[in-house]
C-alpha cells in the first residue's frame, strides 16, 4: 500500500487549509465553506518525507479492507504481514523486512501516542497486543521503515508504526456483524455535544469460536472516551481506553499428530491453554506555540495484565506434562514532548526539532511457573522489576538547494534496570546508555521524483531479567551468562519516489540493516532469548494506482536476505525469517451504492533451522469484501475470508516436542493453520 486514495487526499488537503485560517476542520460555528484540493500523494509528501520508506494512510482506506483480525490493519504498512499462533486474544505474529518478529520485537507501535511494546514481559521481549484498538476510529496510520528517524527509539529497528483515532465522528455508528463460527461482533459509536469541544464515545463488543476443534470462546470488550478542545494551533486532548479478552487456545500443533490420525489439522494438543488480558489507558496531550516553535507533550498512564497458560512440548514430563503459565501485571507510566520552529543555518532554510521521552514499567510480578490444567505446582521465577528509561533527541533539517535537502539527527537513550527476584542471586540491579546518530540526505524532486539516501543507528532493549541473571532459575545451580542490555543496529538505504507517471506513484528502496544480537524464539520456554550478530539485504517495490476517483489499484513486494554473520557450524540462516512478501489490491467506493475491496497476501518461505535443511511452505490468501449503501446512513457488507480455501499456515517452527505414549523428543515441524474459508456479514447505521 503505497498511499491514499482520491478522497484520502483531499481530506488532508482541506484540513490543512482550514487549519491555516485558525478554523477548526471538524467544523465550529460560522464554518467556511469546504476548500477542496486534489493532488497525488507524493506531491503532498514532496520536500517532506525523509525517507522513500515512510507513509500515511487515512482511516478511510480501511473501510472497503476486508480483515479477518483487528491486527491486520497494520497490513498497510508496505512488506508487513500479521498472522497468529495461538488464541486470538494473544498478540499477533508479525513479519516484516526479514524478520519474525514474533510479537513485536524490532517494530514499534503507538496507538494515540502511548507505546504499545512492552519491555521485559512475560511471554516475549516487545510484545505488542493492539486488540484493544477500534479500526472504524481509526483516522491516520503514520508508518516508518529503518533507523533513521531520531524521535523513534526502542524496539523500531525494522520499522514502526503511529495509529491515531479521530477527534469525533460526523455521524453516530452503529454496526452489528455475523459469520460462521459464532462470529458476533457489535460497536457503537457518537459524538455527542459536550461544550465547545468534541467528544468520541464508543463501545466494542465480540465474540468468536473460530474453526478450531476447541472452540476459542474468545470474547472482548473495547471501550474509549476522548475528549477534544481547541484548533489546529493550540489545544488538548483526554482520552480513557479499556480493553478486557478471554480465550482459549490452539497453539500450533505437531505435523507428526496430523499425518497419523491422531488430530484433526484443527485439532489440539492440550485444550486447557489459554490466557485473558486487560489494559486500561488514561492520557492526554496539548499543544500549542512556545518560543516561536509548535510544542506538544503527551503523558499517559497504562494497568495491564497478561495471565497466558502454553504447552509447546506437550508431555516431556510425563507425570504433570509440559504446560506452563507466563503472568505479567503492570503499570507503566509516560511522557513525549516535541518542538519543531523554523532554523536557518548557513544561510539557508531549515527546521530544527527536539523532543524529551520518558517511561517507567513497575512491574509486579513478571512470573514463570509450571502448571497442570491452570493450576500452579512449581515457580520457576518470579521477579518484581521497575525498568526506566528516558530519551533526549534533536534534529536539523536544511534545504541546501532547490534539489538537495538533508536531515541530520541524534538521539540519545539511558536506561535503568532494578530486579528484586525469588532467586536472591538473580537480584541486581544494570543500568546502560546508547547515542543512535542519524543522516538522510534527499535529491530532487526532478520531474516528479525524489531520491533518498538514508544511514541511522538504533537499538532495542533486552529483557531486564537477563541483565543482572547469574543462576539458571531452572535448577537453581547452573551458572547463566547476563546479557547486553541494548543491542546496537544499524541501518542502510537508497530509496526512489516517482509520480512521473498519470495517476500512478512508485516507490522503490534497497536497504540493509545490521544487528548486534538477534532475538531468536524458543519453543520449549515460549519465549525469545539472545542469540546471534545477523544482517539483512532486501529490496522493496510499491505501486499505487488511482485510475478514476472511485478505483484504486495497489501493490507491494518486498525480497529480504537474512543471514547470521558469524561463523557457526549450525549455519548462517536465521530460524522463521521469511524471505518473500507480495501483496495486491483493489477497492471500489461509490457513496451512494456499491462498495468493496479484493486483497491478495503471499507469506513466503523460511528456514527452520540454521543449515536450511527445513523450511516452511508459502501461503497464499485472497479476502474480498462486498457491500452497498441501502439508503443513505444504512448499508450491509459481506466479507468472504481465505476465499479458495487455502490449506497454508500462519506460522511454522522447528523443535523438539514429546507427545503422549512416545518415549523421548522428536524434532517435528509444528504449525498453526490458516482459518479455512468462512462468511461474514455487518450491517451499519449511521444516526
Amino acid at each position: 500500500m503505497l498511499g491514499q486514495g482520491a478522497a484520502g487526499v483531499r481530506l488532508v488537503l482541506s484540513v490543512t487549509v482550514l487549519a491555516a485560517s485558525g478554523v477548526h476542520a471538524a467544523g465550529v460555528p460560522g464554518e467556511l465553506d469546504e476548500i477542496v484540493v486534489t493532488a497525488r500523494r507524493l506531491d503532498d509528501l514532496a520536500g517532506r518525507a525523509d525517507s522513500a520508506t515512510v507513509g500515511t494512510v487515512l482511516g478511510e482506506q480501511l473501510e472497503t479492507r476486508p480483515l479477518l483480525r483487528t491486527g491486520e490493519v497494520l497490513e498497510v504498512v508496505p512488506g508487513l504481514v500479521v498472522t497468529q499462533h495461538s488464541g486470538d486474544g494473544k498478540a499477533n505474529q508479525y513479519f516484516l523486512r526479514g524478520f519474525n518478529l514474533d510479537h513485536g520485537t524490532d517494530f514499534a507501535s503507538y496507538v494515540e501516542g502511548m507505546p504499545v511494546n512492552m519491555p521485559t514481559h512475560a511471554h516475549g521481549q516487545g510484545y505488542s497486543d493492539i486488540n484493544f484498538m477500534i479500526p472504524e476510529l481509526i483516522d491516520r496510520i503514520e508508518y516508518r521503515k529503518g533507523t533513521y528517524y531520531p524521535e523513534e527509539g526502542n524496539f523500531s529497528a525494522a520499522g514502526s508504526v503511529d495509529i491515531d483515532y479521530k477527534r469525533e465522528l460526523a455521524q453516530g455508528l452503529l454496526t452489528l456483524g455475523d459469520g460462521e463460527h459464532g462470529y458476533r461482533r457489535a460497536l457503537l459509536a457518537g459524538s455527542p455535544r459536550v461544550g465547545s469541544g468534541a467528544l468520541l464515545l464508543a463501545a466494542d463488543v465480540s465474540f468468536n469460536n473460530g474453526p478450531w476443534d476447541l472452540g476459542e470462546h474468545f470474547h472482548k470488550f473495547n471501550g474509549v472516551a476522548k475528549y477534544s478542545g481547541g484548533d489546529a494551533d493550540a489545544g488538548y486532548t483526554l482520552e480513557a481506553m479499556g480493553y478486557d479478552g478471554r480465550w482459549r487456545s490452539t497453539d500450533q500443533i505437531p505435523l507428526r499428530a496430523v499425518d497419523d490420525g491422531e488430530i484433526d489439522r484443527f485439532g489440539n494438543i492440550d485444550p486447557t491453554d489459554g490466557g485473558g488480558t486487560h489494559r486500561y489507558s488514561l492520557s492526554g496531550s496539548g499543544w500549542g506555540r512556545v518560543a516561536d516553535g509548535d510544542f506538544r507533550v503527551t503523558a499517559y498512564a497504562i494497568d495491564y495484565r497478561l495471565d497466558l497458560f502454553s504447552n509447546f512440548t506437550y508431555d516431556t514430563d510425563p507425570v504433570h506434562g509440559d504446560q506452563f503459565e507466563q503472568y505479567d501485571r503492570r503499570q507503566v507510566y509516560g511522557a513525549d514532548t516535541r518542538w519543531r520552529r523554523e532554523l536557518p543555518l548557513f544561510g539557508r532554510d531549515g527546521n530544527f526539532s527536539a523532543g524529551l521521552q520518558l517511561r517507567v514499567d513497575d512491574i509486579a510480578p513478571v512470573g514463570l511457573y509450571h502448571t497442570v490444567a491452570r493450576q500452579r505446582y512449581v515457580t520457576v521465577r518470579q521477579d518484581d522489576v521497575t525498568q526506566g528509561s528516558w530519551a533526549a533527541w534533536i534534529n536539523q533539517e536544511l534545504q541546501w538547494a532547490r534539489w538537495l535537502r538533508t536531515a541530520a539527527g541524534l538521539r540519545f537513550d539511558a536506561f535503568d534496570f532494578q530486579v528484586d527476584s525469588n532467586l536472591a542471586a538473580n537480584s541486581g540491579r544494570a543500568d546502560d546508555h546508547i547515542a543512535s546518530p542519524k543522516l538522510s540526505l534527499v535529491l530532487g524532486p526532478w520531474n516528479k521524483s525524489e531520491f533518498f539516501l538514508n544511514w541511522g543507528r538504533g537499538y532495542h532493549s533486552n529483557d531486564a531479567r537477563g541483565t543482572t541473571i547469574t543462576v539458571d532459575p531452572a535448577d537453581r545451580a547452573t551458572p547463566a551468562d547476563k546479557v547486553t542490555p541494548l543491542v546496537r543496529a544499524t541501518g542502510r538505504e537508497f530509496g526512489l519516489r516517482s509520480a512521473v507517471l498519470p495517476h500512478l506513484q512508485l516507490s522503490a528502496a534497497l536497504w540493509q540493516l545490521d544487528l548486534a544480537s538477534e532475538l531468536l524464539f524458543t519453543g520449549d520456554g515460549g519465549s525469545t532469548e539472545a542469540s546471534r550478530p545477523s544482517r539483512r539485504t532486501g529490496i522493496e517495490l510499491s505501486a499505487y494506482c488511482a485510475p478514476t476517483g472511485r478505483w484504486i489499484i495497489d501493490a507491494d513486494l518486498a525480497w529480504a536476505r537474512p543471514r547470521f554473520t558469524d561463523a557457526d557450524p549450525a549455519g548462517n540462516r536465521i530460524p522463521n525469517a521469511v524471505e518473500r512478501v507480495y501483496s495486491m489490491g483493489v477497492s471500489y467506493g461509490d457513496p451512494q451504492a456499491w462498495f468493496g475491496g479484493a486483497r491478495l497476501r503471499y507469506l513466503g518461505p523460511a528456514a527452520l533451522i540454521e543449515d536450511d535443511s527445513v523450511r516452511s511452505k508459502p501461503t497464499t490468501l485472497v479476502n474480498l469484501d462486498l457491500g452497498y449503501h441501502i439508503t443513505a446512513n444504512l448499508s450491509a457488507a459481506v466479507t468472504l475470508l481465505n476465499l479458495f480455501d487455502e490449506k497454508g499456515d500462519d506460522i511454522t517452527y522447528y523443535y523438539e516436542s514429546q507427545l503422549p505414549g512416545e518415549v523421548a523428543p522428536v524434532d517435528d515441524i509444528h504449525f498453526h493453520p490458516v482459518e479455512p474459508r468462512q462468511i461474514r456479514v455487518a450491517l451499519t447505521a449511521r444516526f
